[in-house]
């Protein structure tokens, strides 16, 4: 599969190739859709708290007297039938957790064929560099303009901070416009916005880094994992202590 590699100004400069089946092949909509399940409840903190009639702040004074007014009966203005008032059935649960699990190879391969359906559906937009003399939105709107983004976009910056300022800056003010790392793509931000602008440096980065261990190797070995220091001796494993000696029946 050849990409079109754009400038800034939305001119042709290039092709990028990119093998399909190192992305899946084909779409394998189960595995995306679980990927995305797996990430979106990830995100839920199970935290959430209301409060009762007790806790809700405001006077205690009795609305008005018990008897002779023809009204219901009521205390103060707190009651849960009341606007502003506390919940009758308040949610006092601790954390939740709703985190779900998924093999590491299993979400690097969604992740890749989430990539591969936006390829598909020429949503992938590859730009030679994002580079802005200065923070201004107006610059970064026409930019995104020039390559034929009319959606909401993920934007992926490289990872050096200083480069990247000025096109943080002119972003970030954008309605649809989400900046994230380029190694933290995955198949949720993906899902989430209708492109993906990436430079050819940082795309051809993904596409050969850790996340392209998808087998076996990427327990035995695994990309970017720390070297061991030299010299540094193994942990010595703790001897088992020896059974207690249990007292003779007498």
């Amino acid at each position: 599969m050849d990409v079109t590699v754009y400038n800034m100004q939305g001119q042709s400069v290039g092709k990028l190739t990119i093998d399909e089946k190192a992305l899946g092949g084909e779409i394998n909509a189960g595995l995306i859709k679980q990927a995305y399940v797996r990430y979106h409840s990830n995100l839920r903190q199970g935290s959430a708290r209301t409060k009762n009639r007790h806790e809700v702040e405001g006077s205690t004074r009795k609305l008005y007297k018990q008897k002779g007014t023809g009204n219901a009966r009521h205390g103060d203005k707190k009651a849960n039938i009341f606007r502003g008032g506390g919940h009758g059935h308040s949610k006092k649960k601790t954390r939740e957790d709703f985190r779900l699990d998924m093999p590491k190879k299993m979400r690097r391969k969604a992740n890749r064929n989430a990539l591969l359906a936006k390829l598909i559906d020429n949503e992938v937009k590859v730009v030679d560099s994002i580079s802005m003399k200065e923070p201004k939105t107006k610059d970064f709107s026409a930019f995104l303009s020039a390559i034929k983004v009319d959606s909401s976009a993920l934007i992926a910056l490289g990872g050096d901070p200083s480069q990247s300022r000025n096109a943080r800056l002119s972003a970030r003010n954008l309605e649809g416009i989400s900046l994230v790392h380029a190694t933290d793509i995955n198949a949720f931000n993906l899902l989430n916005h209708r492109y993906l602008v990436i430079t050819k440096s940082e795309l051809e980065s993904w596409l050969s880094g850790p996340w392209s261990q998808t087998g076996k190797d990427a327990k035995l070995e695994p990309k970017g994992a720390k070297p061991e220091p030299k010299g540094a001796k193994p942990e010595p494993k703790a001897e088992a202590k020896p059974a207690k000696k249990t007292k003779e029946a007498k």
